[in-house]
């Protein structure tokens, strides 16, 4: 597809982290395409992210949510291929509210899918988590990592509301005959990722020298890939993508949360005094690991950012941005009044 006319894209979330990295993409790659990008704009949400594509003739923005069938309806009609991006992702926010990941991971996403099915859609990208497997050995048996056949075991609100909206996906595809890839990575990190995430979170506590929180002993483990690799990976699957298929995106880069955290802390010069040791929180899976082989073999896609290089270009982000990250926390202070 990658030679293909001009499509028309409907990109759910396309403000938040990951969303904003593939908007980019997207343009960048098909500059011949039309993308409109729907995002309610909640608290991860920021138009700040896409300050440099805002005014691209073939980019437009829509604020709404994925819940409002009719408005859904009314973009879906002149729509090629839908990539679902919108979600609600954090897990601690998961474990404290659980309803509104239900409502837009869950209902969200099933009304997009009826939507593309009305109007039959070429192709429906739904953009999930290795966390929808559960969790596979631990820091010191690292021998096996799910593939896409694993089964779905989630252990959060948030895995479970994720793992439903792959099922729902699968079941249009399977009943409907509706185009449907579903991409599964892991943890992702770079600039303009919410504050809340650990990477981001440590970096910028460490340079206003406060404690960096380790939940339990630190050793819980995930593959770390960069949000540029990540894009570019969902791109090649609704490029080329099968429907019906699922594809797992990793980078091979696992790493302790432990030793995340003293990455940072070294390449901000800052002590290890700064780690505090926090209560583990309810269901804490203890390690992620995925195998991406299919997707390496089927669309020639790998990820090429090295981590430690990558690392601390996204803790000079944080130092260098720090007006970005002013208007986030002005963000969250006016939500929260």
């Amino acid at each position: 597809m990658a030679s293909s006319p001009s499509k028309r894209v409907l990109l759910t979330g396309g403000a938040g982290f990951i969303g904003c990295w593939l908007t980019r993409r997207l343009l960048e790659k098909h500059p011949d395409w039309q993308l409109t990008n729907l995002d309610l704009l909640a608290y991860a949400g920021n138009l700040e992210n896409l300050r440099d594509v805002a005014d691209l003739p073939n980019y437009k923005f829509v604020q709404g949510d994925i819940t409002d069938a009719k408005l859904v309806a009314q973009l879906m009609a002149d729509t090629d291929i839908v990539i679902n991006c919108a979600a609600q992702t954090h897990v601690d926010r998961s474990i404290s509210g659980p309803t509104v990941f239900v409502h837009t991971n869950v209902l969200g996403t099933q009304i997009l899918l009826e939507a593309a099915r009305q109007n039959t859609i070429e192709k429906f990208v739904q953009i999930s988590t290795d966390e929808v497997y559960g969790s596979i050995g631990d820091h010191t048996n690292r021998s096996e990592s799910f593939n896409e056949t694993s089964p779905i075991r989630p252990s959060s609100p948030y895995s479970a509301s994720k793992s439903g909206a792959d099922l729902l996906a699968l079941g249009y595809h399977h009943t409907y005959g509706l185009p449907v890839c579903i991409t599964r990575c892991s943890n992702n990190y770079g600039p303009n990722q919410y504050p809340e995430k650990l990477i981001p979170l440590f970096i910028l506590n460490a340079l206003a020298d406060k404690a960096v929180p380790v939940y339990g002993d630190g050793l819980n483990v995930r593959d770390w890939i960069h949000v540029a690799d990540h894009a570019e990976a969902v791109c090649r699957v609704v490029e080329d993508g099968r429907p019906g298929e699922v594809y797992n995106i990793g980078s091979n880069n696992e790493r302790t949360n432990l030793e995340i955290t003293k990455m940072i802390l070294g390449i901000l010069n800052k002590p290890e005094s700064l780690i505090e040791y926090v209560t583990d929180r309810p269901g804490h899976d203890r390690r992620y690991a995925i195998d991406s082989s299919k997707i390496k073999k089927e669309l020639n896609w790998q990820a090429t950012r090295n981590f430690e290089n990558s690392l601390k270009e996204t803790v000079l982000w944080y130092q260098n941005n720090t007006q970005w990250v002013d208007g986030v926390k002005q963000r969250q202070s006016a939500m929260a009044v």
